[in-house]
């Protein structure tokens, strides 16, 4: 595997789990009986966690075109 179809990947995972920590704290989904369940605290770490993988996901797709030149 390329390396930089596994940054891609872990940035696509990263975002996931962002997504679901985000919804989490918005009471949307996952168990009530979780720490993240309705804290906005976490509804603010997921979108920061979401976006984090979004830039990992940009650099390896980046990494992919510097290479290709």
């Amino acid at each position: 595997m390329k390396i930089w179809m596994a940054i891609v990947i872990s940035g696509g995972i990263i975002s996931i789990f962002g997504i679901i920590f985000h919804l989490q704290g918005q009471s949307v989904i996952g168990p009530e009986s979780s720490f993240m369940y309705a804290n906005p605290e976490w509804a603010s770490y997921g979108i920061q966690i979401a976006i984090a993988g979004i830039i990992i996901s940009g650099v390896g797709i980046s990494i992919k075109f510097i290479k290709r030149i």
